[in-house]
């Protein structure tokens, strides 16, 4: 018997204070689980956690300004104004706090929430993650340059040219169309540019000792984009934090190696419920 994937919920709109609005998809109930995507992507990007995480867990994927159908950016975002929208989305779907899962740049905003308002953090989770990349020029550098073609190329080259270096050689060509068609059906320049901003401001290594959370850190060991090295840095300065290394895979890890991401998400949040630890 062939069993057909389970449909991603259509995304809802939540108006947060202050007006803007923020699309979210939802599924299940039970403890939230907040999952944040990366710059080229999007809600539909947890595809895999809502097919596995359906029953004891209310599943809450949004997309961040700029993305989806959500309301652009302002002006100026700072990664503050995403971490305080996060929180403000928990809010409007009636939880205290959840278990946030962030990828990539998700990571970094995720990162950014636990230090803000460490109290709506139960767990944290930080996959293909990184630290941030202020005051390199370089790095800075090439940021303009992805925003450039983006903005020449049009969503859907863009996309394709840089599909094959976020996955694993080994994953399926319907995971990368996939992560082409949710590219293409979500990622605005707006949001793009605003997102890639906040990576080239910020540079969280002098400060990750004040996560409270409970933390893992997965990468995949075939990720060239943020890399284990990356995530050791990460997995080292926050107390108490485990580092998964899962053989290869890409940098779209929750997708390319779902099934020992969300094993490992699973293991995590039991284990930190099973133990009835609370944020102080």
């Amino acid at each position: 018997m062939v069993v057909k994937p389970a449909v991603l919920p259509d995304p809802a709109l939540y108006t947060l204070p202050g007006g803007a609005r923020v699309g979210a998809r939802t599924k299940g109930c039970g403890r939230a689980v907040l999952l944040l995507h990366g710059v080229g992507s999007a809600s539909a990007s947890f595809r895999a956690q809502f097919e596995t995480f359906d029953h004891e867990f209310e599943l809450i994927a949004w997309d961040a300004f700029g993305y989806g159908d959500s309301s652009d950016p302002a002006a100026e975002p700072c990664l503050d104004d995403y971490a305080d929208a996060a929180a403000a989305l928990l809010d409007a779907r009636g939880h205290e706090d959840a278990h946030v899962v962030g990828v990539s740049w998700g990571g970094l905003v995720a990162t950014r929430l636990a230090m803000r308002h460490p109290k709506r953090v139960r767990t944290l989770a930080l996959v293909s993650s990184t630290y941030g990349r202020k005051n390199n020029a370089a790095v800075r550098e090439g940021f303009d340059s992805r925003i450039a073609a983006l903005e020449r190329d049009g969503i859907r080259l863009w996309a394709q040219t840089r599909v094959d270096r976020q996955v694993s050689q080994h994953a399926s060509s319907e995971l990368r169309r996939r992560i082409v068609e949710t590219a293409v059906a979500s990622v605005r320049l707006a949001g793009f540019t605003a997102a890639t901003r906040t990576l080239a401001d910020t540079d969280h290594r002098s400060a990750l000792d004040a996560v409270q959370a409970s933390t893992i850190v997965l990468c995949g060991d075939q990720d060239d984009i943020t890399g284990p090295a990356e995530s050791r840095v990460l997995a080292d300065g926050i107390p108490g934090a485990e580092f998964l290394l899962v053989p290869g895979g890409g940098h779209l890890l929750n997708q390319d190696k779902s099934g020992v991401v969300n094993a490992a998400l699973n293991r995590h949040w039991h284990l930190f419920d099973s133990h009835g630890v609370e944020l102080i």
